[in-house]
């Protein structure tokens, strides 16, 4: 208010001490708009996100000062969270939104492009491959390769690639939703680890931090977080990149899911089996990553592959792992394509079957030429085959080398 007062003296204010209407008699004096600039807007919802109370004051002042009125020429705000929902109905229904699920025209500047990072990475002499392992996977229509900016900053500067999002305030936030396993949550978590997709209706979420009503509302959370992707074309979400899914796990150190840690933990150990050859040990690894994640319910090949990606965890450090490659005259299921700091590493195709046998997945390999697709590629190649047995209950496994010369 003294600001105001000072840039415009000779105003004849009907009422001092009333913010809105000293901005009306500026306007009806001068006819110039002003333009409102708000950054975390919504700072509020986050740091007194249980003043519920605190937080409907705000919104009426923030209504009561900006809608409708002649002397707003532009209100622009940034923040985390959409503008909070009362019901089906926004407290501040004037605004245009651009957001993590839907960020339209503006989604160039949500992260650094792809391009933008190619530069980043030739004028810091950092590896442009395990920057977009570590950083890149965000996606929107407008756009394929959104990076984390912060992130990005971070390792330039630091020549060092790292998981930096467990600096921020937001980390906090996720260790608290992963403890509190809210309608399920620790069922889709364990599947999006595992690399899968996962639908979810972003329509109810109420914008805030501490209204839920279902498990799609903490996911849509974590979305507008940064620690999810969401694809608006399936309306589905995923772990966007290596540092996010670092990050998961680190949070659930400390949320008591020994099994799904237990599985990751040994993930290092059978990725050796496998390149061993040690069909036996690898069977037995893949039965205790199913075993100790069993809430991943067996019932197709689906959920066999979920398995086998969180069993085969540590495998992202040495290879893109790439699902249904179209590869001869089908799909291969899971390809492990050694990254190009890891080229002494064998490329492995993985093709399961449901209570058939190992043997008829490595025959199925070679039958449709599954390794055409990689006929680029040089180096060593193993061929896994998976079998569950839905009688015994039991995985079988068969390795075998495949010179790719």
């Amino acid at each position: 208010m003294k600001e105001l007062k000072r840039a415009y003296p000779d105003v004849d204010y009907l009422d001092e001490n009333d913010l809105i209407g000293v901005l009306y008699d500026i306007h009806a004096e001068s006819r110039i708009p002003f333009v409102f600039i708000i950054d975390e807007w919504d700072c509020i919802f986050r740091e007194n996100k249980d003043d519920e109370q605190a937080q409907k004051v705000y919104l009426d002042f923030l209504r009561n000062l900006l809608k409708d009125k002649g002397y707003v020429v532009l209100a622009y705000m940034t923040g985390i969270l959409p503008i909070k929902k009362y019901g089906s109905h926004s407290a501040l229904n004037m605004f245009d939104e651009f957001s993590m699920t839907n960020p339209k025209q503006l989604a160039e500047f949500v992260g650094f492009t792809e391009t933008e990072v190619q530069a980043l990475c030739m004028q810091y002499h950092m590896d442009f491959d395990e920057t977009r392992r570590w950083y890149d996977g965000y996606r929107f229509q407008s756009i394929d390769h959104v990076y984390s900016p912060r992130s990005v900053v971070s390792a330039m500067l630091s020549q060092c690639f790292d998981n930096y999002w467990n600096q921020t305030e937001t980390f906090e936030a996720l260790r608290e939703y992963i403890v509190m396993n809210f309608d399920g949550l620790k069922d889709t978590v364990i599947e999006l680890l595992a690399g899968n997709h996962k639908k979810v209706d972003i329509s109810l979420f109420s914008n805030d931090m501490t209204n839920f009503s279902t498990g799609d509302d903490v996911l849509t959370l974590l979305i507008h977080l940064g620690y999810l992707g969401y694809d608006y074309s399936t309306e589905e979400v995923f772990i966007p990149n290596s540092e996010i899914a670092s990050v998961f796990v680190t949070a659930i150190k400390n949320a008591g899911w020994q099994e799904v840690m237990n599985a990751v933990k040994k993930s290092d150990s059978l990725l050796k089996e496998t390149w061993s050859k040690n069909a036996e040990a690898v069977a037995r690894g893949i039965e205790e990553a199913h075993f100790e994640t069993s809430i991943l319910k067996y019932n197709d090949e689906n959920s066999l592959a979920c398995v086998i990606s969180l069993a085969f965890y540590s495998a992202r450090t040495y290879y893109t792992e790439i699902r249904d490659l179209p590869s001869g005259q089908g799909f291969a299921d899971i390809v492990y394509l050694p990254r190009k700091k890891h080229q002494d590493k064998p490329a492995m195709i993985v093709e399961l079957k449901w209570d058939k046998s190992a043997e008829g997945a490595i025959e199925q390999i070679k039958k449709k030429r599954y390794v055409k697709t990689l006929e680029d590629y040089k180096g060593n190649m193993l061929l896994v085959g998976v079998n569950y047995s839905k009688d015994s209950k039991e995985h079988q496994c068969v390795i075998e080398e495949f010179s790719a010369r």
